[in-house]
This record gives C-alpha cells, structure tokens and sequence, in this order.
C-alpha cells in the first residue's frame, strides 16, 4: 500500500524574543514528502534569518526535483562557521518519506531523531559522511505505516536546565514521553503540541532557548470527499453524485438540498439526529455517507476550527473543540486528522429566485476557496470541481 505522511511542528520562541531562531518548511511533492527543521547560531532576528534561508535553500532545491543529497552538499559546502564559537551558523535535519516506502535522514548538529515503531523506541542505523569538512549523519531506512518520527532543535534537550532539572529533558527522557503520548494518539498535530507543551512547562513558561519539535506520522493515503450544493443544472444532480460516490474515501454531504440530491439519487431517506448546539444545527444520516450535516453554518465552524489549528501556535482550545459532538467539528477533525487528500465536489447553482438562497450560494463559494487554501496551507492535497 502506497504511504504518505501526517506532519505538524510547534515551536516556544526564546523568553523576549518575537522572532523564532528555528525554521520548519514541509515540502508535500507527488511522491514524497519532506520536512526540514533548521537552527540558526544564536536568538532573535539573526538566528531566524539564518534558519530561514537554510530551510528554504533547501526547501527551493527539493521543489525543483534536486536529490535531497545534492541539497545537503549545497548547504554544507556554502554554510559558514562562526570563528569565535567554531560552530555552523546553522543546524538542521532532514527527514524525506517516498511513498513507496524509501527514507532517507540526514541530521547536522541536531538532536538526534526519535523513532517509534511498534509501541517501541528504535535506533535506526546511520553512518557518518563528511563534505566541506563537517560531519553528518545520514540514516537510509524503509518506513512503514504507524511509523512516528521526531526531530527537535536543541532547545527541546536545554528545556529545564537550572529550573526543574539539572541537566535538562534529555533525549532519553523527551523520547520516553514521546512513546507516552503515543499511546494515546499516533496524530502528529496532537503530539507536536503535547511535546512542545511539556517543553513549555520545563522552562516553567520562560523558555531560554528557542524551541521546536518537528513530528511526522507515516499513515496510508486518506481521502475525503465533500459534496456541497446542487449542481447548476439540475440535469447534472446524477453526474455530481456519481463522480463524488465513485471517488475512495471518506464521503461527506453538507447542506440540506445536497442531502435531498443523495437521498433521491441513494434512494435512502434522511434521518436526523440532536447533536446540535447554539451555533451548529445536528448533523443527520443517509446511508452510505460517513457524514451529513447542514451547509453554511456547518462548514462556517468547521473551518474557523481549522484556521486555529492552522496557526503557529493553535490555541489548546482548538484541539479540544475537535473532539466535540457536533457537525462543525466532526467535519474539521475529518479534514484535519483523517485526510491527505481532499477533493470537493461543489455545485454552483445560481438561477434561483429565492434572495436567501443566492446569498447561501455566494457564501459557500467563498467558504469553499477559504476551505481549500486553509486545507492546503495544512499540507493536504485539495481538488475542487464545481459543476
């Protein structure tokens, strides 16, 4: 089975500082993906310039199908070292899944990666390999489902030195509750943030060094397909539905005339449930679909969850919120914790008479752009196809 990768990363800017000396860029190609954490020399505006174009030289590369070897030579053959502190302006890691399996690491003066397989910490082989001088360490590996990954900068290693403990969160004990919290959840957003959480919380919300935890979690390809508003012509209700059922995945119908456009063409009745709220109407059943839920409002919710989430730093309320009852979050915790692919079928009927139902039509376009650049700014592949 073809693999792909559920990625998140969080970050604690050094106490006093606005900017982060760290940089993570995630590159989601065809065939691979690819996630890159830097470390620039330092805090503040400088260290984040150097992580910045670290990330990005090689995040160009990798774009423009360089290998992720060539990238690694570019950088340490052009990457300078501080003559006072004989250290590299910049550190980083790299870690690339291809989808059929293939891994490659390659590690610059991080921390080294934590690897849980099985329920199990594992050391994965590496050898060292030298260019322009400087040492790396390069790991080449087959990745499987249910494989957790996670590269830090060394503040995650520095957090509660001189304030909980003498020497720090090792790595030993960031990866033992690494495979604690994988117990409860292999999502790379919810253990990114408890990871970063309990880093926080070390640094007793003060932290002396930037800090980031890059996690990645190798799942099989997930798709979701929405189906939202009647077709143009009504002639199309049966080809919408057909090219939406056809597609592999989870099927989601949001808005009342697309459920009476499922039932008729399922030729299953509607049932509804009471799982609504103050601001979200209940959800309701067809069988066949995975969800059914009302339009606007719904997928208003849903995607003002997903913004949160979208952010640097989610509020933790965002993640609670995905673990709620009700249409709106059952539908973003789908996109956000159960999709690498999201395909929207929209219908764009716009000949009605009714001004309630044209000003509807006008907001789900608009909810569904907004929907399709937040999905992808969280790394999920979107196709949208209005009929």
């Amino acid at each position: 089975m073809e693999i792909d990768a559920d990625i998140s990363w969080r970050s604690l800017n050094k106490q006093g500082e606005v900017l982060c000396g760290d940089k993570v860029e995630v590159l989601k190609g065809e065939d691979f993906d690819v996630v890159i954490l830097s470390d620039g020399m330092g805090n503040g505006v400088k260290a984040n310039i150097l992580a910045t174009l670290t990330s990005k030289i090689l995040y160009t590369m990798f774009k423009n199908n360089a290998s992720i070897e060539l990238g690694v030579e570019t950088i340490l053959n052009t990457l300078p070292i501080c003559q006072v502190r004989k250290i590299a302006y910049s550190t980083f890691s790299i870690l690339q899944i291809y989808h059929n399996g293939d891994a490659y690491l390659a590690e610059f003066d991080n921390p080294d990666c934590i690897f849980v397989r099985d329920g199990k910490i594992v050391d994965i082989p590496y050898v060292y390999r030298e260019i322009g001088g400087k040492k790396i360490r390069e790991y080449r590996f087959k990745a499987q489902q249910k494989d957790l990954f996670v590269l830090m900068s060394d503040g995650v290693e520095f957090a509660g030195v001189g304030e909980l403990l003498n020497f720090g969160w090792t790595r030993e004990s960031v990866a033992k509750y690494t495979l604690k919290c994988a117990k409860d959840t292999l999502s790379a957003p919810r253990i990114a943030a408890e990871l970063i959480q309990a880093c926080d919380d070390l640094y007793d919300h003060k932290p002396g060094d930037d800090t980031t935890v890059a996690v990645l979690h190798v799942i099989g390809r997930k798709v979701v397909n929405i189906f939202t508003g009647p077709p143009e012509n009504k002639e199309d209700d049966a080809r919408i539905m057909d090219d939406f059922t056809k597609s592999s995945g989870m099927h989601i119908v949001c808005g009342g005339t697309t459920a009476a456009i499922a039932s008729r063409y399922l030729q299953k009745p509607v049932t509804g449930n009471r799982d609504g709220t103050r601001d979200i109407p209940p959800t309701a059943n067809i069988e066949g679909m995975d969800l059914v839920t009302e339009g606007v409002l719904t997928m208003n919710g849903a995607l003002q969850i997903l913004k949160d989430l979208s952010k640097d730093q989610p509020p933790l309320e965002a993640f609670i919120s995905l673990d709620a009852e009700n249409g709106a979050s059952r539908l973003a915790k789908a996109i956000y914790e159960n999709c690498t692919d999201l395909n929207l079928f929209v219908g764009k009927a716009n000949n009605v008479a009714n001004e309630q139902l044209l000003f509807d039509v006008t907001v789900r376009r608009n909810l569904v752009e907004q929907l399709k650049e937040t999905a992808q700014g969280l790394g999920k592949r979107v196709h949208v196809k209005y009929y």
